[in-house]
């Protein structure tokens, strides 16, 4: 129970009902949750307005409604509470039903369009290496130390954001790294967090099924960067164009990192095999286990956080050696044949270019590559045909196949992703609307020494088409057909 008084601490009250204090159960934004005595937000989404639903919440039991719009009828059993912003709103209430968690927690907020999850694990692993409890809110999982919290969202609303952080505090951890999505900002999901540091790997196209813009994307992760306070800091790509526009107008202290141009954190890639990196930090060289110039940047990145948050260099970079790569990152295999199997999450044209590229950079030349990849139904068809032409210009064979089709007709968005191949390109690729039966095409296709990458799903173990999700996991299809 919380004290309502408490509950509306920094909240901006347009209107209220009634002056009087009231203890709280619960806050809850979708009714259908509500329970007698707890504190119901009306929230507007993209599909659903939560004021439709104030009936079913005060049928449940609920004794304060926290509204943008008050009804032309207010029960006055009920204490109403009028507000400008109702998703800013939840976010603040939350934080402080759960007494401002992040104010206990150095916690870090990574943003941009690839690296989060990568970023956010290895920073988990690592602070956990160097014998600190540590929190993780990720696309692939939450955590707590080494308990697992299964993930449905890369960041979770700010209720059950909340109620994890005051978990993390409850089991006595230090430090939390947390993906921050541009849904997230927009949706005010990370509104009265309080960020010990903002990051920004980089930004491509992606979401604009959401945002519609590709301006309207960059105002997203930006906005992130301008909610920060005096004495966090703020770190970002200097190899991103858009990397100095986050630090715009931005209180944190500002710290950039980069391969190629002055920074305050530099790295330079000595060695880059299947077997790993050599890399150059701040001065001093040391091995890898991850592969590619994409995992140079996030190296360099987590390296970067974990010194601004006050770590020794040679103690970090010593942990950093031994980090294995989040689950569905360039993970990969040898079978008996010597085929390379590859399964990567890269989803949007510039990840699969990255991935691609690094592949390019660490072959002989003389090994075949195919690539398996979709892309998603309901969601932005502009880099449709830009994932099927990047996966062409760098592969042998191209097999276009499902993704997520969700509620789309998966050969029509095979369809869509054909229209930029050019002749020459159509030539070399195969369209195969079943994902599994793909998968075993390439393997067929595949000879001794040639390298298969599937693309796009990475650590995720399902297919989710027409509402429902069908177990399906890409390494599990490959590690089958290649006799694994």
């Amino acid at each position: 129970m919380k004290a309502l008084k408490d509950i509306l601490q920094d909240v901006k009250v347009l209107f209220r009902s009634v002056e009087q204090d009231l203890n709280i159960g619960a806050i809850c934004f979708d009714s259908r949750k509500v329970n007698d005595g707890d504190l119901f937000v009306a929230t507007r989404g993209e599909q659903v307005d939560g004021h439709d639903f104030i009936d079913k919440a005060l049928a449940n039991g609920a004794k304060v409604v926290v509204v943008e719009e008050l009804p032309a009828h207010q029960s006055s059993e009920v204490l109403w509470v009028q507000v400008e912003d109702s998703k800013e709103a939840l976010g603040l209430m939350a934080s402080n039903f759960y007494d401002n968690p992040s104010r206990k927690l150095k916690l870090v907020g990574i943003t941009g369009t690839n690296g989060k999850t990568t970023c956010t694990t290895l920073l988990h692993n690592l602070f956990v290496g160097l014998g600190y409890n540590t929190g993780l809110l990720s696309t692939i999982e939450n955590k707590i130390n080494e308990e697992v919290i299964p993930s449905t969202h890369t960041t979770p609303d700010a209720v059950q954001l909340n109620a994890l952080l005051d978990r993390m505090v409850n089991q006595k951890c230090t430090h939390c790294f947390m993906e921050v999505s541009s849904h997230a900002v927009v949706q005010r999901r990370i509104a009265g967090l309080d960020f010990a540091g903002a990051v920004f790997t980089n930004i491509s196209h992606d979401h604009l099924d959401y945002h519609k813009t590709f301006d309207e994307y960059i105002k997203a992760k930006k906005g992130f960067f301008d909610g920060m306070k005096k004495g966090s800091f703020a770190l970002v790509n200097a190899d991103d164009k858009r990397g100095l526009v986050m630090l715009q107008n931005c209180n944190a202290s500002h710290h950039t990192f980069s391969l190629k141009r002055m920074s305050d954190f530099k790295a330079r890639v000595l060695t880059n095999s299947f077997d790993g990196l050599e890399l150059d930090i701040s001065g001093t060289q040391v091995w890898f286990k991850l592969i590619g110039a994409f995992n140079a940047y996030n190296l360099l990145t987590i390296y970067a956080v974990a010194e601004l948050l006050g770590e020794d260099q040679n103690e970090v970079l010593s942990q950093m050696s031994m980090l294995d790569t989040a689950a569905g990152r360039f993970d990969y295999f040898v079978n008996p044949e010597k085929i390379t199997a590859i399964v990567d999450y890269a989803h949007t044209p510039d990840a699969l270019e990255n991935v691609l590229k690094t592949i390019q950079e660490i072959r002989s030349g003389n090994e075949q590559l195919v690539t398996v990849v979709g892309c998603g139904g309901n969601r932005d068809k502009a880099k449709r045909p830009k994932m099927a032409v990047i996966a062409a210009k760098y592969s042998n064979q191209v097999i276009l196949t499902s993704d997520n089709p969700r509620d789309e007709d998966p050969e029509e968005i095979i369809k869509d992703m054909k229209v930029g191949l050019s002749p020459v390109e159509a030539r070399r690729t195969l369209s195969i609307t079943n994902r599994e039966e793909g998968i075993r095409t390439a393997c067929i296709l595949a000879k001794p020494n040639d390298i298969i990458l599937v693309a796009g799903k990475g650590h995720e173990d399902y297919q989710e088409i027409k509402g429902e999700k069908i177990h399906f996991d890409d390494k599990e299809v490959l590690a089958e057909f290649l006799n694994v």
